[in-house]
């Protein structure tokens, strides 16, 4: 048994890292833990208002079910043994998430249009949440594994481009617009941390920027006359244009202290569509006002802020890719979501993180936030993680 720097024991076992369990105890980022905490409850009590209180009570306490569910994936995530276990199984995982996208476009549930689910047991599965958690190790595994000095060309980046149009393809053909652009984000973001050079990412930007009428020439018409919309609401008020105009309504009539809760006209008398899940942001705004939108910001900035003082405890680059990955799919969904409901940005379905219903997302976010947890633990910079 040897001792680190930070003097605590290490166990090496067939070349990694393993700690006992009360040293895991120990270096659990138990304030990573109290701020998912105190975000989770403050959205029960936005979901209990946004659901009709005791009208729909059930699915408020199967968000309870599904956050105590994530939770306890989240802590056992984190204390996971051994440093490189999930570096070990980062392809396996990826591999496998694929292929729930292959199976769920041929026998998927539909609904609103959309194959996006598998029916498992009294579980919906919607699989393109669990591509989120694979692509972010996955592509941490391979630049990981081919570290090179200098920046990254073009040569270095086809298999981590193929890494992430693959399950793009799936999604976008379900279809869901959102996720795939999610997913996008998610990897650049991993890319660009990971050194790609300069002159490869003002080309990419450009390419991207140029292809812009190709990509609207392959989008469905709907998703076309959200972005339409976006610009001019008031062009359609009782049909494209409806949720966004409804949502600037409640947001705006909230004011500095909002309604009070379970008092939000646009809300409670059904006028805001999806109010429990993509628009669960503009019944905060209304019943609590700036104050409470405030709020919520705040702790999502300490929340970001908190993940990226782990990124920089990372003991090797899996590490540092892994929760850099983690804390963008955090960050994006929060920025697409507000600014959606905002009328920033077009509707593109993406749920506000910890807040909205939905079970899927829920444990796919606290998975991601167990990634961060297991970095943080196993990091020999610090004697404790606080």
């Amino acid at each position: 048994m040897n001792e680190s720097e930070s003097g605590h024991s290490w166990l090496s076992l067939g070349g990694t890292v393993s700690l006992g369990w009360t040293e895991r105890l120990r270096r659990f980022p138990w304030s990573l833990l109290l701020l998912l905490l105190l975000t989770i409850f403050f959205g029960f009590g936005v979901l209990y208002s946004a659901v009709g209180g005791e009208n729909n009570l059930w699915l408020f306490w199967r968000q309870v079910i599904q956050s105590s569910l994530g939770l306890g994936l989240m802590v056992g995530v984190a204390l996971m043994a051994g440093e490189k276990v999930f570096r070990r199984f980062a392809y396996l995982f990826y591999s496998g998430s694929l292929l729930l996208l292959a199976v769920t476009m041929i026998m998927g549930s539909v609904g609103m249009g959309a194959r996006r689910w598998l029916e498992v047991g009294f579980f919906r599965l919607q699989t393109s949440e669990l591509m989120k958690v694979a692509l972010i190790l996955a592509l941490a595994r391979y630049f990981h594994d081919h570290a090179k000095a200098g920046s990254l060309g073009w040569r270095d980046l086809g298999v981590p481009f193929a890494m992430i149009l693959c399950p793009m393809a799936f999604i976008i053909k379900q279809p869901d617009l959102g996720t795939a652009v999610l997913l996008a984000g998610v990897g650049l973001s991993i890319i660009v941390v990971a050194g790609i050079s300069w002159r490869v990412l003002f080309t990419l930007v450009i390419v991207l920027g140029a292809s812009m009428p190709l990509a609207w020439n392959g989008l469905h018409t709907y998703q076309k006359q959200r972005i339409i919309t976006l610009f001019s609401p008031e062009r359609d008020p009782l049909g494209s244009g409806y949720h966004i105009i409804q949502s600037k309504i409640a947001v705006g009539s909230g004011g500095v202290t909002g309604k009070g809760f379970m008092a939000g006209s646009q809300s409670q008398l059904d006028f805001l569509p999806e109010r429990h899940t993509d628009f669960i942001f503009s019944v905060l705004a209304e019943e609590w006002g700036f104050l409470g939108g405030v709020t919520l910001l705040v702790l999502y900035a300490l929340l970001i802020t908190r993940c990226f003082l782990i990124a920089e405890m990372a003991n090797d680059r899996f590490g540092l890719l892994t929760v850099v990955g983690a804390t963008m799919l955090f960050a994006v969904q929060v920025v697409v979501n507000v600014g959606m409901v905002l009328g920033l940005l077009p509707v593109v379905g993406i749920p506000l993180p910890l807040i909205s219903y939905g079970g899927s997302s829920m444990v796919t976010l606290m998975i991601a936030m167990g990634l961060l947890a297991h970095v943080s633990l196993y990091s020999r910079q610090h004697g404790r993680s606080v």
